[in-house]
């Protein structure tokens, strides 16, 4: 999702430092107007320039009332929270954003493979991979987890496709080629990046991709 420069390590995460434009503006397709009009929507639902937790938490639950979104979106919190101090900064919060707007294919995978990464080793294993699975299914308020649907068979098919029956660990290159050439994966592993007939991008599917879009709207940015 690139790289911060700032952030966190300023002693007021209220400012717009001008290298964070410039970060911010090497790192998306924001222009320097766009950024600041961002800025001033971020800080009105965050004033203290903090974005933590449980509103992020809030956002997941208006989009999925009837699933249980406290598992999922603990995921997506660390992987924007890329200095593991437990709030999102204005920066994390844009190059998020930007990707869900504005990535291509290859960006939106490697975005989906870091909510995977918890640990953000660069790679994930099998019991990785449950854990998203079952945070997913309870999201989508999936209760048929029996079967060929189990996760523990979700993950072995996932595995056999990326051809990796006999390895228990995926590289983050691993993950976005074999999602790259196989469509199935894809819709499982980042469903996200779905591609409909017309070529249209799905954003009704269990995502990073709706709650990040419903994160700028709850700021209130105009862009």
């Amino acid at each position: 999702m690139g790289n911060k420069a700032g952030g966190k390590g300023k002693k007021d995460p209220t400012i717009l430092s001008d290298d964070d434009i410039k970060e911010l503006k090497l790192n998306t397709q924001y222009t320097e107007e766009e950024i600041q009009a961002w800025h001033t929507g971020f800080l009105k639902d965050c004033p203290s320039g903090k974005l933590d937790k449980k509103q992020f938490l809030n956002v997941y639950k208006k989009f999925y009332p009837e699933g249980k979104a406290d598992k999922y979106c603990n995921f997506v919190f660390k992987a924007f929270d890329t200095d593991n101090n437990n709030w999102i900064d204005f920066t994390e919060f844009l190059l998020a954003v930007g990707v869900s707007q504005h990535g291509n294919l290859e960006e939106k995978l490697k975005m989906a493979f870091d909510i995977y990464d918890q640990n953000k080793d660069g790679r994930i294993n099998r019991k990785d991979m449950t854990k998203i699975i079952e945070a997913m299914y309870d999201l989508a308020n999936e209760e048929d987890r029996s079967g060929d649907k189990s996760p523990d068979k979700r993950v072995d098919m996932i595995m056999q496709r990326l051809n990796k029956e006999k390895d228990d660990v995926v590289l983050r290159n691993e993950f976005v080629q074999g999602c790259l050439r196989d469509e199935f994966l894809r819709k499982i592993l980042a469903p996200n990046t779905a591609i409909l007939p017309g070529g249209q991008t799905s954003k009704t599917t269990t995502s990073t991709n709706v709650p990040v879009n419903s994160l700028s709207t709850e700021t209130g940015a105009e862009v």
